[in-house]
């Protein structure tokens, strides 16, 4: 299978199949299940950026200085990006922005703006597994499953929201999905980009590495300590270490399955 197949393929299942399953997820589960979804896709976010990602990044430039610092600026750039939507959009002090409420109301935020939002999310996670597979099948694989992971609470948190704006499930879905296509825009774009530039992909990687770990540690992790029983902690710190086992597990399955 081509590169571009499997950045097609990979694009298709990080965006259509993650929207799916949150509205399946969203209509028939318990909300209430969404925090440990999160624990799980946190640990695959660290696991594949420190274990899989930033790695490659590194050796694909020959620089650990430069890849460094390319996160760093990174996470900068995330967070200084957010604040900006925020700014933009929020017209009260107390607005949380990106994160998302799966309790009562949506604070102010309207459906809209979580659309224009999520599509934003989509062509950059697009952009992120096109640049992955352009160095490596198995790396991309890692990542588009990392991606999911990340993907699928936060649009059942997304999913929600629309429905307490007033959208109908229908209506609900339907943008979600059409949002969803963003990632394979995105990864288009990237793929015959990055093609005529092969030097932008240390670039990228270290990009992709840095958008992981602001997401998890800026806006999943702050989330979790709002449960500060000994029970909940255990239970979240077991399934951020399944979140990276599974990071480890796929590295191995996908190895094997490529012939690597």
């Amino acid at each position: 299978m081509s590169v571009l197949n499997w950045i097609l393929l990979a694009s298709l299942a990080g965006g259509v199949l993650s929207v799916a399953a949150a509205a399946a997820f969203a209509l028939t589960a318990r909300i209430h299940w969404v925090p440990w979804l999160i624990s799980y896709a946190i640990g695959a976010l660290l696991g594949a950026a420190f274990l899989e990602v930033l790695p490659a990044a590194i050796t694909a430039s020959a620089d650990a200085s430069a890849s460094s610092a390319i996160v760093l600026g990174g996470i900068l750039i995330f967070f200084v990006l957010e604040k900006l939507v925020i700014w933009r959009h929020c017209h009260i002090e107390s607005c949380e922005g990106h994160e998302p409420h799966v309790h009562g109301h949506d604070h102010g935020r309207s459906g809209l703006l979580i659309l224009v939002g999520d599509t934003f999310h989509n062509f950059v996670d697009g952009v992120l597994i096109a640049a992955a597979f352009m160095e490596d099948v198995r790396l991309g694989a890692v990542t588009a499953l990392a991606i999911i992971a990340h993907e699928i609470p936060q649009e059942v948190g997304d999913f929600v929201i629309l429905l307490h704006s007033g959208y109908s499930k229908a209506r609900a879905l339907a943008y979600n999905l059409l949002s969803s296509l963003a990632t394979l825009v995105g990864g288009l774009l990237a793929y015959y980009g990055l093609s005529a530039v092969q030097g932008a992909v240390p670039v990228m990687l270290a990009l992709a590495a840095a958008s992981m770990i602001y997401v998890a540690v800026a806006d999943l992790i702050p989330g979790l300590h709002k449960r500060t029983e000994l029970r909940a902690t255990v239970a979240q710190v077991v399934l951020i270490l399944l979140g990276i086992g599974s990071v480890i597990a796929g590295h191995h399955l996908v190895d094997s399955f490529v012939g690597h």
